[in-house]
């Protein structure tokens, strides 16, 4: 190797052939020249290829700090590199949520957990599976936005792939440098449309971040079979292209065939590096790419968007629960949306799917029963002409209605689904309006972060008397009311992405079908216990959220392997025992 460098070289002084008995920074024996070299002279970074000593403190898959061993240490070279104690992982994870618990700003909270993740990546997800409900909404939202918002300052350490309009035409090669070689899930952002936020370029990384932590740690799949991309296509925030700190490309947003030959590269190379059942999880694009981008790929790549299929289908879960508790059913409710985008017009869809399924009616018939208001009004026959094509659906006959309060007014609905990053959309006049006409209110204000929620688990609950099945997409504090405390449900899509990628994995699954959402949905439904029901709530807790994901994993696997997209032969005779039997844990290994 080292004849070679000299080779590679030239003639000119060569660091191999100086005297290492001194160095330029007072070292001795320096035997590949980096403390000899100049500031100019290329050295090559030389690493060992067994983790051991300092390597192996750096490396936080095989890392466990304090947790080593006295016998641990003295195997692997770390005498004196270490205090003397040792921690057991317990007392590791007490003690790192002592000094989370400590920091008074929950942007403080992300970044000490990310900084644990990339030193000692088993504590990281032991803290996060032993307490998901405290520690979720610090690695994913709320606290994920302001995150991405500032991740330009907040940037440490390179996590997951970064491929720009730099790397067209060797994407392939940029993703055979990412170190794991069996990748099974791939989640990927262009940054444009980050939670309720907007565009934030390059920064919307830490979306896939927080998505495969919560893939590993709700769903249990192993750290080293996910891989979070970014594409950085540009940015059309002018706050960012000004920002000296920003850390992606300074131009606007690429669009047209610029923008499709990269994504389609990008696609082709997944495909051909990790073959057939990789699955690749869109977040966060704009409706215009969305939409477009689902249609394309679902037919020739394992793929699904979380933003329409995901949030669809929790929210149809979230429904499924909030009707058992009334004692209706899906098919008797009138829904009215706040928004039409990507998430609404998914829910919208996977609802129409369920009713026609459950009343037996033809689909168009189904989504009959579903109202949709955007920016300029209701959604009606007479708007045809200027729809979007998802839009139209949904335009049925009716007179025009300018806005959302005349549309209530004039529809009645029984639920009221928000999607808007609209704060105050649900008015105290429009939640009064509704429980006017109906005993059990169900009312999903689902846009992120809480800042832009359509209303508060308080305001439902205080204009409806109490009488709201109340569910948001990001969290709210327990309400107290009428010497009762009401616990809001949270329609988070960890419920339903962590699961529905276990269930594609085990079942090796080449394509994802609209039926298997709906699956999970039900599945999720199944999990409210009758406690749950009793207490107004109509999601199961977090606690249990393994349990959960195994059960929607299961039933996952069991309509793949129904619609024979199922590569997995023989299949497993127990699918519940066997998504449970290959859930990562975090608890330490020993070491030779």
């Amino acid at each position: 190797m080292e004849s070679q460098l000299k080779d590679m070289r030239g003639d000119g002084p060569n660091v191999l052939d100086k005297d290492p008995g001194a160095t330029i920074a007072g070292g001795v024996h320096d035997t590949y020249g980096e403390d000899a070299a100049t500031v100019e002279r290329i050295v090559t970074p030389w690493a060992r290829t067994v983790a051991s000593g300092v390597e192996l403190l750096r490396d936080p898959r095989y890392n466990k700090g304090l947790g080593f061993t006295l016998a641990e240490r003295d195997h692997h070279y770390l005498r004196g590199l270490l205090p003397p104690v040792h921690f057991s992982q317990e007392l590791q994870e007490e003690r790192i949520l002592e000094d989370l618990r400590s920091y008074p700003d929950q942007l403080q909270k992300y970044v000490a957990l990310m900084e644990l993740q990339e030193r000692n990546e088993r504590l990281f997800y032991k803290v996060l599976i032993d307490h998901v409900e405290e520690m979720l909404p610090f690695v994913y939202t709320p606290t994920v936005g302001e995150a991405c918002q500032k991740y330009g300052l907040i940037y440490r350490r390179p996590r997951g792939l970064y491929i720009s309009l730099n790397e067209k035409g060797k994407i392939l090669d940029v993703l055979r440098n990412w170190p794991e070689h069996n990748v099974h899930v791939i989640v990927v952002t262009d940054g444009e449309r980050i939670l309720g936020l907007g565009d934030l370029g390059i920064q919307g990384m830490g979306i896939p971040v927080g998505k495969l932590a919560l893939y590993t740690a709700l769903g249990g799949l192993r750290p080293s079979l996910c891989l979070p991309v970014v594409i950085d296509v540009g940015t059309n925030n002018k706050d960012l292209l000004n920002d000296r700190f920003y850390i992606g490309l300074k131009r606007e947003r690429a669009t047209g065939e610029e923008y499709d030959s990269l994504i389609d590269e990008f696609m082709s190379a997944v495909k051909q590096e990790y073959g057939e059942r990789v699955l690749v999880q869109f977040e966060d694009f704009a409706n215009q790419n969305a939409f477009r981008l689902l249609a394309k790929y679902s037919t020739t790549h394992l793929v699904f968007n979380d933003d329409i299929q995901g949030t669809a289908a929790v929210v149809l879960g979230g429904l499924i629960a909030a009707v058992n508790i009334t004692g209706t059913k899906i098919s008797d409710q009138t829904y009215l949306f706040a928004g039409a985008g990507e998430a609404g017009s998914g829910i919208a869809e996977i609802i129409a799917m369920h009713i026609s399924k459950e009343s037996n009616v033809e689909l168009e018939e189904a989504r009959k029963k579903i109202w949709m208001v955007d920016s300029k009004g209701l959604l009606e026959s007479s708007r045809l002409g200027s729809l979007q094509e998802y839009k139209k659906r949904y335009a049925h006959e009716h007179e025009s209605c300018p806005d959302f309060p005349a549309a209530v007014k004039q529809l009645k609905p029984t639920v009221l689904i928000g999607t808007t990053s609209k704060k105050g959309m649900f008015s105290k006049e429009i939640l009064e309006e509704v429980a006017s006409f109906t005993e059990r209110p169900i009312v999903l204000a689902l846009s992120n972060p809480t800042s832009k929620s359509e209303c508060t688990a308080e305001e439902a609950l205080k204009y409806t008397q109490g009488r709201a099945l109340f569910a948001s997409g990001s969290p709210f504090s327990p309400v107290e009311m009428n010497g009762k405390t009401f616990t809001p449900g949270q329609a988070n899509n960890a419920y339903i992405f962590p699961g529905m990628g276990l269930g594609c994995i085990i079942a090796g699954a080449i394509r994802v079908q609209d039926e298997m959402f709906l699956e999970a949905a039900r599945a999720l439904a199944h999990q409210v216990s009758k406690e749950d029901s009793e207490r107004g709530l109509i999601y199961p807790s977090f606690t249990h959220i393994r349990k959960i994901s195994a059960h929607i994993a299961a039933a996952v696997a069991a309509k793949a392997y129904e619609l024979g997209l199922a590569t997995r032969i023989p299949r497993p005779t127990d699918l519940l025992s066997y998504a449970q039997s290959c859930m990562y844990s975090p608890s330490y290994r020993k070491y030779r």
